[in-house]
Order: C-alpha cells, then sequence, then structure tokens
C-alpha cells in the first residue's frame, strides 16, 4: 500500500544561499525528501539529481551590473531541471522574463514566485510566509494544475494568489521598490530634523505607535550606515529605473526614480555602507 509520505513530491533546490537553504530546510522539515545543488560543498555533486525531482525551487543571482540586468544564471539553473516538471524562479527577475524562460524551456511548466525573506530572519520567514504568490508563465490548465498542486505544498500563509507571472515579478519590484522609497524618505526627514535642532528618536517612537504608517525602514541610521543597502534593494532599484524609463518613458517619473537613486548613492558613500554592492551595481563612477 502507498503511503502518504511516499506521494509527496520530490523538492529541488538550485542555489543555497540564505534564500534556497532556509526554503529548503522547511521543506526538509514538514517532511519531503529534498534535493540541493549548488557550485558550493556539500552540494556540488548534486547536479545531475534535480532533473530527477518533481517541482524545482530556483534561488540564484540575479545580478544588476553597469551593464544591465542579468538573468543568464536562472536561465541556466532551468536546464539542469527534467522535462514535464515544474519549476518556480524565486530569484529577482525583470517584470516579462518568466514568459521568455517558458519559451526557452517549453517542455517544462514554469513559474514565477516572489520571495519575501529578511535575511535576519530568513528561517522564521520561510516557514511563515505573510504571502504565496504563484505567477504563471502561461495560463493554460497544465498550469493551472501545477498551481494547485505548488499551492498545496507551500506552507500556510494568510494570503495566496495565482497570477500571471508578469504581475507576480511587479509584485516582488513594487515590494523591495517601497522599502526603498521608505528609507530614504525616513533619511530625508532624519536629516531635516538635524537641521531643525531636534531630537530624531521623538520622531522615531512616534512612528512606531502609528499605524497608518509603514515604518519598518524609520531607522536611517542601520546597520553599518544609511541609505538602502543590502544584496536586493541596490540592484533592484537600479533595474527597475531602468525598466521604468524603457517600458514608460515618462521624463518626470524617471526623474523620480534617478533622484532618489542619486540620492542613495550619495548616503551609501557618504557613510561607507555597502561600497562593494554600490560599485557592482554602478561599477567605479560611485
Amino acid at each position: 500500500m502507498t503511503t502518504k509520505e511516499e506521494k509527496k513530491p520530490r523538492i529541488g533546490f538550485i542555489g543555497q544561499g540564505y534564500i534556497g537553504k532556509n526554503y529548503a530546510d522547511d521543506f526538509e522539515h514538514r517532511g519531503y525528501a529534498t534535493v540541493r545543488y549548488a557550485l558550493e560543498e556539500p552540494y556540488a555533486g548534486n547536479k545531475e539529481k534535480i532533473q530527477e525531482c518533481d517541482i524545482v525551487f530556483i534561488a540564484v543571482p540575479t545580478p544588476t551590473t553597469p551593464g544591465g540586468f542579468d538573468d543568464s544564471i536562472v536561465r541556466d539553473a532551468i536546464a539542469l531541471t527534467g522535462a514535464g516538471k515544474i519549476v518556480i524562479v524565486k530569484s529577482t527577475i525583470v517584470p516579462g522574463t518568466t514568459r521568455t524562460f517558458q519559451t526557452q524551456y517549453p517542455d517544462r511548466i514554469i513559474f514565477y514566485s516572489p520571495e519575501f525573506l529578511s535575511e535576519a530572519t530568513a528561517a522564521e520567514d520561510a516557514s511563515h510566509p505573510f504571502s504565496n504568490i504563484l505567477g504563471y508563465a502561461a495560463d493554460d490548465d497544465a498550469h493551472h494544475r501545477a498551481a494547485e498542486l505548488v499551492h498545496a505544498i507551500l506552507p500556510h500563509a494568510p494570503y495566496a494568489q495565482t497570477c500571471d507571472s508578469t504581475e507576480a515579478e511587479l509584485i516582488k519590484y513594487a515590494h523591495n521598490g517601497s522599502g526603498y522609497v521608505e528609507i530614504l524618505f525616513f533619511n530625508l526627514m532624519y536629516e531635516l530634523a538635524k537641521e531643525l535642532g531636534v531630537s530624531w528618536e521623538p520622531v522615531e517612537r512616534a512612528l512606531q505607535a502609528d499605524p497608518y504608517i509603514a515604518h519598518r525602514y524609520a531607522k536611517p541610521v542601520h546597520k553599518s550606515g544609511r541609505g538602502a543597502g543590502g544584496h536586493c534593494f541596490i540592484k533592484d532599484f537600479a533595474a527597475l529605473r531602468e525598466l521604468y524609463e524603457k517600458k514608460v518613458g515618462d521624463p518626470v517619473g524617471t526623474g523620480v526614480f534617478s533622484a532618489l537613486e542619486r540620492k542613495n548613492v550619495a548616503l551609501l558613500k557618504d557613510s561607507g555602507k555597502d561600497l562593494d554592492l554600490l560599485a557592482g551595481v554602478y561599477g567605479d563612477i560611485v
């Protein structure tokens, strides 16, 4: 007799940074058989095993460089998955990209699913997501059936949605972009407080108590300095500004993006925060 345990799909993970690792840990804790592949040991030898997995999550770098956005690592990762399998891209990618993956790999069922993990709380975030978003690259029966399966194996979230992959990609950029803008705005208020000769602490306490304000980034001096740093904010906002400029073309809107970007670069440089990440996106000009 086949047990319920044996019916569980085999789950693969490509990339074992803090995102891929914590998702894999969560699935293992919930009793799923997993295969992890990464360039680093002890997972480097699992490359061929990935194609045996029923569902594969991809969480690999998608850098924004002086030459633009680069999704090549994701494309190479998809090639490792098996024909007929379900592929779920967690890496942040420019809206519209998943559809090009599906065209390139028509024998896979490909989704985009944004991740909302913070590095400091990644394990908790992976196990207790506030939302599960799944974006299909083709609006057909195969993708809809696969979406039902994937939602069934994800950890419970208070909100779940299946939508077009480009919509799901935009959700991720809207999420990261809003955090970036919030950081910059509170830094502007922090500078104004200094010039007015008042302390920022009472302002911050009031913001933290205000239910109408998203106050997660109300601490202008954060970690090693000021500004929107880290592995996501710098590269993602640069890619978002480039996409807006290309697709919308409104010079005023583009100017808003560019001004925020210039201010953030100045804050990071002046405080010596994440200069290596800054140079990776903008080059030596910063």
